[in-house]
């Protein structure tokens, strides 16, 4: 296994499907739908009910693949993530689905008025 620092655009990828699988799958899907459903569209609630549950996923999930499982090396994981971001679509894209299960979409007006 290769150590976190040295991971490869593809295992990271593969993380990220990990992550993104077992949000999506049965036992944890209902459970999220339930905690947005109680957060509606506050984002503090959102960030108390639904985000503790995918950082937990992330960390169980990065933990198998030699990070370590803390908050320590949640942000070790995000910042590979941030860097190969900017090289590679994909795991742009990856990264992305994840944060959609707790960030609420943002709809931008385009009629808004920008002339201060």
């Amino acid at each position: 296994m290769a150590s976190p620092q040295n991971l490869s655009v593809d295992q990271v990828r593969t993380i990220l499907c990990e992550v993104i699988n077992t949000l999506e799958s049965p036992d944890y899907a209902s459970k999220l739908d339930e905690a947005k459903e109680a957060a509606g569209n506050e984002m503090l609630k959102m960030m108390q009910l639904v985000f503790p549950m995918v950082v937990q996923i992330e960390m169980e999930t990065i933990k198998r693949h030699g990070f370590v499982g803390s908050r320590e090396g949640i942000v070790q994981f995000t910042q590979l993530v941030r860097e190969m971001e900017s090289v590679d679509s994909e795991v742009a894209r990856l990264h992305s689905l994840i944060r959609n299960h707790y960030l609420p979409p943002v709809s931008i007006s385009s009629n808004v008025d920008t002339s201060l």
